[in-house]
Protein backbone atom coordinates (compact mmCIF):
# COMPACT_ATOMS: atom_id res chain seq x y z
CA UNK A 1 0.00 0.00 0.00
CA UNK A 2 2.43 2.65 -1.31
CA UNK A 3 0.18 5.62 -0.80
CA UNK A 4 -0.89 4.69 2.76
CA UNK A 5 -0.84 7.55 5.27
CA UNK A 6 0.70 6.97 8.69
CA UNK A 7 0.98 10.01 10.93
CA UNK A 8 4.43 10.58 12.44
CA UNK A 9 4.14 14.17 13.73
CA UNK A 10 1.99 15.66 16.54
CA UNK A 11 -1.75 14.97 16.26
CA UNK A 12 -2.77 18.63 16.35
CA UNK A 13 -0.17 20.00 13.93
CA UNK A 14 -1.46 20.50 10.35
CA UNK A 15 2.02 19.74 8.99
CA UNK A 16 1.64 16.17 10.30
CA UNK A 17 -0.88 15.52 7.51
CA UNK A 18 -0.49 15.14 3.72
CA UNK A 19 -0.15 18.26 1.60
CA UNK A 20 -3.62 17.76 0.11
CA UNK A 21 -5.13 17.77 3.62
CA UNK A 22 -3.19 20.89 4.58
CA UNK A 23 -4.58 22.61 1.48
CA UNK A 24 -8.10 21.37 2.31
CA UNK A 25 -7.84 22.94 5.78
CA UNK A 26 -6.82 26.26 4.21
CA UNK A 27 -9.53 26.13 1.55
CA UNK A 28 -12.26 25.46 4.15
CA UNK A 29 -11.05 28.05 6.67
CA UNK A 30 -13.16 30.99 5.40
CA UNK A 31 -16.36 28.95 5.74
CA UNK A 32 -15.31 27.78 9.19
CA UNK A 33 -14.42 31.29 10.34
CA UNK A 34 -17.92 32.53 9.49
CA UNK A 35 -19.20 30.07 12.10
CA UNK A 36 -16.68 30.23 14.93
CA UNK A 37 -16.40 34.02 14.79
CA UNK A 38 -20.13 34.66 14.38
CA UNK A 39 -21.71 37.59 16.17
CA UNK A 40 -24.13 35.26 17.97
CA UNK A 41 -21.29 33.62 19.91
CA UNK A 42 -19.73 36.95 20.81
CA UNK A 43 -23.11 38.09 22.15
CA UNK A 44 -23.50 34.83 24.05
CA UNK A 45 -20.02 35.20 25.58
CA UNK A 46 -20.82 38.75 26.68
CA UNK A 47 -24.28 37.92 28.06
CA UNK A 48 -25.97 40.08 25.40
CA UNK A 49 -28.08 37.44 23.65
CA UNK A 50 -31.81 37.79 24.22
CA UNK A 51 -33.80 35.07 25.96
CA UNK A 52 -35.93 34.55 22.81
CA UNK A 53 -32.85 33.99 20.65
CA UNK A 54 -31.25 31.64 23.17
CA UNK A 55 -34.46 29.65 23.34
CA UNK A 56 -34.61 29.28 19.56
CA UNK A 57 -30.91 28.37 19.43
CA UNK A 58 -31.21 25.67 22.08
CA UNK A 59 -34.35 24.11 20.60
CA UNK A 60 -33.00 24.25 17.05
CA UNK A 61 -29.67 22.71 18.05
CA UNK A 62 -31.23 19.80 19.91
CA UNK A 63 -31.69 17.37 16.96
CA UNK A 64 -27.99 17.46 16.06
CA UNK A 65 -26.90 16.98 19.67
CA UNK A 66 -29.46 14.27 20.39
CA UNK A 67 -28.75 12.39 17.16
CA UNK A 68 -24.97 12.82 16.92
CA UNK A 69 -24.32 9.38 18.39
CA UNK A 70 -26.71 7.97 15.78
CA UNK A 71 -24.76 9.64 12.96
CA UNK A 72 -21.66 7.92 14.32
CA UNK A 73 -23.51 4.60 14.55
CA UNK A 74 -24.50 4.96 10.89
CA UNK A 75 -20.83 5.38 10.01
CA UNK A 76 -19.85 2.42 12.18
CA UNK A 77 -22.02 0.14 10.02
CA UNK A 78 -19.88 1.10 6.98
CA UNK A 79 -16.75 -0.48 8.49
CA UNK A 80 -15.49 -4.04 8.16
CA UNK A 81 -12.75 -5.55 10.31
CA UNK A 82 -9.28 -5.73 8.67
CA UNK A 83 -10.52 -4.48 5.29
CA UNK A 84 -8.54 -1.23 5.47
CA UNK A 85 -6.35 0.38 8.17
CA UNK A 86 -8.55 3.48 8.07
CA UNK A 87 -11.68 1.42 8.65
CA UNK A 88 -10.06 -0.32 11.60
CA UNK A 89 -9.08 3.05 13.05
CA UNK A 90 -12.58 4.44 12.46
CA UNK A 91 -14.21 1.33 13.92
CA UNK A 92 -12.31 1.53 17.22
CA UNK A 93 -12.69 5.30 17.48
CA UNK A 94 -16.43 5.35 16.75
CA UNK A 95 -17.18 2.52 19.19
CA UNK A 96 -15.24 4.32 21.92
CA UNK A 97 -16.84 7.72 21.37
CA UNK A 98 -20.50 6.87 20.76
CA UNK A 99 -21.03 6.44 24.51
CA UNK A 100 -19.48 9.86 25.15
CA UNK A 101 -21.91 11.50 22.73
CA UNK A 102 -24.85 9.94 24.56
CA UNK A 103 -23.86 11.88 27.68
CA UNK A 104 -23.65 15.13 25.72
CA UNK A 105 -27.41 14.98 25.07
CA UNK A 106 -27.98 15.03 28.85
CA UNK A 107 -25.72 18.07 29.20
CA UNK A 108 -27.63 19.95 26.47
CA UNK A 109 -30.87 19.30 28.37
CA UNK A 110 -29.27 20.75 31.53
CA UNK A 111 -28.17 23.85 29.60
CA UNK A 112 -31.62 24.25 28.10
CA UNK A 113 -33.40 23.86 31.44
CA UNK A 114 -31.21 26.60 32.91
CA UNK A 115 -32.77 28.91 30.32
CA UNK A 116 -36.32 27.70 31.01
CA UNK A 117 -36.45 25.38 27.98
CA UNK A 118 -37.94 21.99 28.89
CA UNK A 119 -37.29 18.60 27.31
CA UNK A 120 -40.81 18.84 25.89
CA UNK A 121 -39.87 22.14 24.22
CA UNK A 122 -36.79 20.52 22.69
CA UNK A 123 -38.79 17.59 21.38
CA UNK A 124 -41.62 19.73 19.99
CA UNK A 125 -39.17 21.42 17.59
CA UNK A 126 -41.24 24.53 16.99
CA UNK A 127 -38.50 26.37 15.08
CA UNK A 128 -38.03 27.82 11.57
CA UNK A 129 -37.27 25.32 8.83
CA UNK A 130 -33.78 26.73 8.26
CA UNK A 131 -32.75 25.41 11.68
CA UNK A 132 -33.34 21.84 10.47
CA UNK A 133 -30.83 22.08 7.61
CA UNK A 134 -27.82 20.95 9.66
CA UNK A 135 -29.48 17.84 11.11
CA UNK A 136 -30.93 16.94 7.70
CA UNK A 137 -27.47 17.25 6.12
CA UNK A 138 -25.88 15.10 8.84
CA UNK A 139 -28.48 12.38 8.32
CA UNK A 140 -27.97 12.50 4.57
CA UNK A 141 -24.18 12.29 4.58
CA UNK A 142 -24.00 9.61 7.28
CA UNK A 143 -26.66 7.54 5.51
CA UNK A 144 -25.72 7.96 1.86
CA UNK A 145 -22.07 9.02 1.61
CA UNK A 146 -18.84 7.04 1.92
CA UNK A 147 -17.31 6.67 5.37
CA UNK A 148 -14.48 9.10 4.64
CA UNK A 149 -16.90 11.86 3.49
CA UNK A 150 -19.31 11.43 6.39
CA UNK A 151 -16.61 11.50 9.08
CA UNK A 152 -15.09 14.60 7.48
CA UNK A 153 -18.48 16.35 7.42
CA UNK A 154 -19.50 15.49 10.97
CA UNK A 155 -16.69 14.51 13.35
CA UNK A 156 -14.07 16.70 11.71
CA UNK A 157 -16.05 19.75 10.54
CA UNK A 158 -18.91 20.06 13.01
CA UNK A 159 -17.03 18.98 16.11
CA UNK A 160 -14.03 21.08 15.19
CA UNK A 161 -16.06 24.26 14.76
CA UNK A 162 -18.06 23.49 17.90
CA UNK A 163 -14.90 23.16 19.96
CA UNK A 164 -13.74 26.57 18.80
CA UNK A 165 -16.97 28.49 19.29
CA UNK A 166 -17.62 26.93 22.70
CA UNK A 167 -14.08 27.94 23.73
CA UNK A 168 -14.94 31.48 22.66
CA UNK A 169 -18.10 31.51 24.77
CA UNK A 170 -16.15 30.18 27.76
CA UNK A 171 -13.19 32.54 27.25
CA UNK A 172 -14.58 34.90 29.88
CA UNK A 173 -16.76 34.20 32.89
CA UNK A 174 -19.50 36.63 31.84
CA UNK A 175 -21.94 34.11 30.37
CA UNK A 176 -21.47 31.64 33.24
CA UNK A 177 -22.07 34.38 35.79
CA UNK A 178 -25.55 34.82 34.36
CA UNK A 179 -26.63 31.54 35.97
CA UNK A 180 -27.40 31.22 39.70
CA UNK A 181 -24.35 29.85 41.50
CA UNK A 182 -26.08 26.69 42.69
CA UNK A 183 -26.92 25.58 39.12
CA UNK A 184 -24.01 27.15 37.23
CA UNK A 185 -21.76 24.09 36.93
CA UNK A 186 -24.62 21.94 35.63
CA UNK A 187 -25.80 24.63 33.18
CA UNK A 188 -22.30 25.10 31.76
CA UNK A 189 -21.34 21.43 31.51
CA UNK A 190 -22.05 21.03 27.77
CA UNK A 191 -20.09 24.15 26.90
CA UNK A 192 -17.19 23.30 29.21
CA UNK A 193 -16.98 19.72 27.92
CA UNK A 194 -16.78 20.86 24.31
CA UNK A 195 -14.39 23.72 24.94
CA UNK A 196 -11.91 21.19 26.40
CA UNK A 197 -12.81 17.70 25.15
CA UNK A 198 -13.13 18.57 21.48
CA UNK A 199 -9.63 20.03 21.28
CA UNK A 200 -8.21 16.73 20.05
CA UNK A 201 -11.41 15.04 18.82
CA UNK A 202 -11.61 16.69 15.36
CA UNK A 203 -7.89 16.09 14.83
CA UNK A 204 -8.44 12.41 15.54
CA UNK A 205 -11.23 12.49 12.94
CA UNK A 206 -8.86 14.18 10.46
CA UNK A 207 -6.30 11.42 11.01
CA UNK A 208 -8.99 8.85 10.20
CA UNK A 209 -9.97 10.79 7.06
CA UNK A 210 -6.35 10.92 5.89
CA UNK A 211 -5.79 7.24 6.67
CA UNK A 212 -8.87 6.33 4.65
CA UNK A 213 -8.00 8.64 1.74
CA UNK A 214 -4.23 8.00 1.65
CA UNK A 215 -1.40 10.31 0.68
CA UNK A 216 -2.58 10.83 -2.92
CA UNK A 217 -6.38 10.73 -3.19
CA UNK A 218 -7.99 11.53 -6.52
CA UNK A 219 -8.89 15.12 -7.36
CA UNK A 220 -12.53 14.04 -7.31
CA UNK A 221 -12.27 12.75 -3.74
CA UNK A 222 -10.44 15.88 -2.59
CA UNK A 223 -13.19 18.04 -4.10
CA UNK A 224 -15.92 15.92 -2.50
CA UNK A 225 -14.25 16.16 0.92
CA UNK A 226 -13.87 19.92 0.66
CA UNK A 227 -17.49 20.36 -0.42
CA UNK A 228 -18.81 18.17 2.39
CA UNK A 229 -16.80 19.99 5.05
CA UNK A 230 -17.84 23.41 3.75
CA UNK A 231 -21.47 22.33 3.50
CA UNK A 232 -21.42 21.48 7.21
CA UNK A 233 -20.00 24.93 7.98
CA UNK A 234 -22.54 26.56 5.65
CA UNK A 235 -25.45 24.79 7.37
CA UNK A 236 -24.13 25.96 10.74
CA UNK A 237 -23.84 29.52 9.39
CA UNK A 238 -27.42 29.40 8.05
CA UNK A 239 -28.56 28.25 11.49
CA UNK A 240 -26.81 31.16 13.21
CA UNK A 241 -28.03 33.74 10.71
CA UNK A 242 -31.64 32.60 11.18
CA UNK A 243 -31.29 32.83 14.95
CA UNK A 244 -29.89 36.35 14.61
CA UNK A 245 -33.01 37.41 12.73
CA UNK A 246 -34.78 36.92 16.03
CA UNK A 247 -32.19 39.16 17.68
CA UNK A 248 -32.55 41.86 15.05
CA UNK A 249 -36.31 41.99 15.57
CA UNK A 250 -35.88 42.79 19.26
CA UNK A 251 -34.96 46.50 18.88
CA UNK A 252 -37.73 47.05 16.32
CA UNK A 253 -40.29 45.42 18.63
CA UNK A 254 -39.05 47.48 21.54
CA UNK A 255 -39.35 50.71 19.54
CA UNK A 256 -42.88 49.80 18.48
CA UNK A 257 -43.88 49.17 22.09
CA UNK A 258 -42.44 52.54 23.11
CA UNK A 259 -44.37 54.28 20.34
CA UNK A 260 -47.62 52.62 21.39
CA UNK A 261 -46.95 53.60 25.01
Amino acid sequence: MIDAFIRTGPLMDPSSYPLWAQQMIKDCQPSKSRVVEHELYHRMRDGRLSARTLRQYLIGGWPVVEQFSLYMAKNLTKTRYARHPGEDMARRWLMRNIRVELNHADYWVYWSQAHGVSLQDLQAQEVPTELNALSDWCWHTCTADALVIAIAATNYAIEGATGEWSALVCSTGTYAQGFPEEGRKRAMKWLKMHAQYDDSHPWEALEIVCTLAGNNPSRALQTELRRAICKSYDCMFLFLERCMQQEQRQPARHQAELAEG
